[in-house]
């Protein structure tokens, strides 16, 4: 998969010399101001944003802190590309938020490198939900969004007994619009929200079925599913055995 990059940048020299920098490895985005920015990730699915600060235009550092504070934006990584060098300027940068910074003038190798390091990282993440059995979200594995994570953690399990939770009922209890939960959820987890759902039930179950002595069919109406035979197929599905043999294989351990 070609991740989706956006650039913002407004000086047309920087701009195209980054832009053939970065075109043959990514899909490139460019918003030349803050409301193309938001208008961007509002509704594009992006997985990293490249800040290139230009004075007075374009203000990376407070783009970077706004960024980094927002609730609904915290999840992308960002890139910030400067021409401050000071070690009080670093110290500022940093404290922004910002996930890591190029110094100009740019060194493609090394902003490739950097590039790779954070999409990887947020790889990885993917990787680690995707494997762990523990919750529905682990909030230690996403340190830089675990506000929110937790949030949505503690909003499905609390909810998941209701058969018809859904994903316009995450999206107002988060305060978001349904497409902003979508992305969020999406980069964080590489999973739509109803996917998310589905796999926070069986999550769920699984610890049920391990820390409590309930009967399949009671763990299966616990963690909203309509009757026990779809319950255990999903279970099934997902874990490759079904809840009696689950219960059966850990208790022996």
């Amino acid at each position: 998969m070609i991740n989706n990059v956006l650039l913002v940048a407004n000086n047309e020299k920087e701009l195209n010399a980054l832009l053939e920098k970065l075109r043959h490895t990514y899909n490139i985005y460019i918003a030349r101001n803050v409301e193309e920015m938001r208008d961007m990730i509002e509704f594009g699915s992006i997985q990293l944003i490249i800040c290139n600060e230009e004075k007075p235009t374009i203000n990376g550092w407070g783009i970077c802190k706004a960024l980094k504070s927002s609730f609904h934006y915290a999840h992308i990584p960002v890139i910030l590309l400067t021409a401050r060098n000071s070690v009080r300027a670093k110290i500022n940068i940093l404290e922004s938020g910002v996930d890591a910074f190029v110094t100009k003038p740019i060194d493609p190798d090394f902003l490739h490198a950097q590039i790779k390091n954070l999409i990887g990282n947020r790889t990885k993440i993917v990787e680690h939900f995707e494997h762990t059995l523990s919750a529905a979200t682990d909030p230690l594995a996403f340190q830089e969004d675990n506000e929110f994570v937790k949030k949505l953690n503690d909003c499905i399990i609390d909810n998941m007994h209701k058969g018809a939770l859904s994903v316009d009922y995450l999206a107002r209890s988060m305060h978001m619009s349904r497409p902003t939960l979508y992305r969020k959820i999406k980069n964080i987890t590489d999973r739509t929200p109803n996917e998310l759902i589905g796999l926070a039930r069986l999550k769920q179950a699984a610890n049920l079925l391990l820390s409590a002595n309930f009967k399949v069919f009671e763990v299966a109406q616990k963690v909203g599913f309509s009757s026990q035979s779809t319950f255990g197929k999903a279970f099934l599905k997902q874990f490759k055995v079904t809840p009696t043999e689950y219960q059966r294989i850990h208790k022996k351990l």
